[in-house]
């Protein structure tokens, strides 16, 4: 009876009622949006590269040398020598080494020369390891392996020709049309920046800036932008990575690529927090709204609390009355701005995916969101406080 009084008083004033239900509503949508998407964000963040031990290239700054060889981000200070990575290579405590050569695109899109063993060390998020959506890694040396948003934005298939341009501008007049590549093969989607790269061999990208000719021998690079490296037991990590470092033929830097993006979202944390606030400072209009709303009502409600008076309801039980109907405008809000963002990220996931390169699950609810949602329902109390008090002292008053 409690609750169908409070509904039926509700209904009494739908129209203010439904405003302040869309408003707590649309509060609720970017508040769970919010921390839904960077928590997102943050786990695809972190495993945009796996199972590598460590990132070895020229001596720089730590979160440089990250952007660059995994993110296609920036440009390298300086290469590393073709010798020193196969030394690094042929450390018996070395499992498999991935050379990486940057430098090159293709209509805006980074070039990546490697080898082979790009395609079968290489991994992401938890151990996933590459594979191919249609053909296979390249053989000859114009072969071409294309990430998968490469493919679909650009349109290719397998067969078919590209020219690669010197430099990383999406507008490039410096073409290497006289060596085209052919695609090969097509990586499937790993929502990293593996689906935004070209991949070619060495001996591609050594062969487009030689005068090599098709017959001839293979050319081999004189240096490389850098490296990835798989050690055979992590107990070695750090006197690899102490080695590399204190290299004497040349200078080199290696890390470790967990610390290094745990450092980078670290400074992220700016914008994070920035995001957060902004969600909470939406929850806070909506919910002085309901409490704005609530206490105009208590006025327009005198012929009902005084039907209230006569039928002899304490104090207490206008209190929570008012309190009962901001938990249930509170908790149809919840559903609804939950069932917003769930058919939201429904319907764009996959333009997050190929516009961003972020992958958002559609499953909004965990622990986190749960706990959050309580508190949002205990806000919901203290808001509710105040035209819950004025109408307990006015009873109680009269």
């Amino acid at each position: 009876m409690f609750v169908k009084l409070a509904v039926k008083s509700l209904l009494n004033r739908k129209g203010s009622a439904l405003l302040t239900l869309l408003a707590m509503s649309v509060s609720i949508f970017v508040l769970l949006g919010v921390e839904h998407i960077r928590t997102q964000s943050k786990d695809s963040f972190a495993n945009t590269v796996s199972g590598v031990d460590l990132i070895v290239g020229a001596r720089t700054s730590s979160l440089n040398l990250l952007l660059y060889s995994v993110f296609r981000v920036g440009s390298p200070s300086n290469n590393i020598s073709w010798q020193s990575f196969q030394a690094i290579a042929a450390n018996p405590k070395v499992a498999w080494a991935i050379p990486i050569s940057l430098g090159d695109s293709h209509k805006g899109y980074r070039v990546l020369g490697t080898t082979a063993d790009y395609f079968q060390h290489f991994s992401y998020g938890k151990q996933h390891k590459l594979r191919f959506a249609q053909g296979q890694a390249f053989e000859q040396v114009f072969d071409v392996v294309l990430g998968a948003e490469v493919a679909h934005q650009l349109g290719y298939h397998l067969g078919d020709k590209l020219v690669l341009a010197h430099g990383i501008a999406t507008t490039s007049f410096a073409l290497h049309d006289d060596k085209p590549f052919q695609v090969v093969g097509i990586l499937a989607p790993t929502v990293t920046p593996v689906d935004q790269t070209v991949h070619v061999s060495l001996a591609g990208i050594e062969a487009i800036h030689k005068n090599w000719q098709q017959g001839g021998a293979t050319p081999s690079p004189s240096s490389i932008t850098a490296g990835m490296v798989g050690l055979k037991s992590r107990m070695a990590t750090f006197a690899v990575q102490r080695e590399i470092n204190n290299y004497r033929q040349e200078p080199l830097l290696a890390i470790l690529p967990g610390v290094a993006l745990s450092e980078l979202w670290q400074m992220m944390g700016l914008l994070e927090n920035t995001l957060r606030l902004i969600s909470v400072l939406v929850l806070v209009a909506a919910l002085l709204g309901l409490s704005a709303m609530l206490l105009a009502s208590i006025r327009e409600r005198e012929r009902e609390i005084q039907l209230l008076r006569v039928i002899g309801a304490p104090p207490w039980f206008l209190f929570l009355l008012i309190e009962l109907e901001a938990v249930l405008i509170s908790s149809l809000s919840i559903v609804c701005g939950a069932t917003l963002l769930y058919l939201s990220l429904i319907s764009l996931g996959d333009v997050l995916t190929l516009q961003f390169g972020l992958h958002v699950s559609a499953n909004i609810f965990s622990i986190h969101s749960v706990y959050l949602l309580l508190l949002v329902i205990l806000a919901t109390l203290i808001a509710a406080a105040i035209p819950s008090l004025q109408a307990y002292r006015n009873r109680f008053n009269n």
